[in-house]
């Protein structure tokens, strides 16, 4: 009941930002002009190539803007790296900058629009016996935030399942050592995940592809 009251809130508030965009003139064009420097790093349409680069098309609008939040207020880790494609690409840059340049209807404009395209797994390498046990860790502790293996946009708490490996463990390692913060409810779980588990989700996430 609850699920399904968020679900037509959520539709209402679709409806009416696709109104005020309208209202504000805001072309196809002027969508994909502040999308398109997201590509260097991201792939096209936020399928990412780069193991270290996180698949982003597909999340769901809110955690696409609760993250650029973060970033805007470093309250997540900033590292540089290198754009890969396009333009400029060689040059160096971070999150935190980017998301500091820009305003609020632009961040809602690039959330929506990769919440609108497709998550695209990745093909890597996992070791099924691991996966077998990770999954079991995903049932008893993770489920809750993380339903369906970690693959529900839904849940507003990003996607898992297809999720580049070396992402995820540099995430892992950034929660453990404190420089990405945690719910509340989430620290428990995680904490009581001793580094075999860590593993074993990581290859259970890397089996969805």
């Amino acid at each position: 009941m609850i699920r399904n009251l968020i679900k037509v809130i959520s539709s209402l508030c679709l409806v009416i930002g696709l109104t005020a965009f309208t209202t504000m003139n805001v072309s196809a064009a002027d969508v994909l002009e502040l999308v398109e420097p997201c590509a260097g790093c991201h792939g096209k349409d936020g399928a990412s190539t780069e193991p270290d680069i996180p698949t982003i098309g597909g999340y769901s609008a809110p955690y696409i803007i609760d993250t650029m939040v973060a970033f805007k207020g470093k309250e997540r880790p900033c590292e540089e790296t290198e754009i890969r494609t396009g333009p400029k690409k060689g040059e160096r840059t971070d999150m935190c900058t980017i998301a500091k340049n820009l305003s609020e209807a632009d961040t809602q404009l690039i959330a929506d629009y990769f919440a609108g395209k497709p998550f695209v797994r990745a093909k890597q390498e996992f070791d099924a016996n691991k996966a077998k046990a990770g999954e079991k860790i995903q049932e008893s502790k993770c489920k809750k935030c993380h339903e369906n293996g970690g693959s529900s946009p839904e849940d507003d708490a990003g996607i898992l399942a297809g999720q580049w490996t070396p992402y995820l463990k540099q995430q892992f390692k950034d929660y453990t050592s404190g420089a990405r913060p945690m719910t509340k409810k989430m620290q428990k779980k995680f904490e009581s995940l001793d580094d075999t588990e860590k593993e074993n989700l990581l290859h259970y996430f890397a089996s969805f592809q």
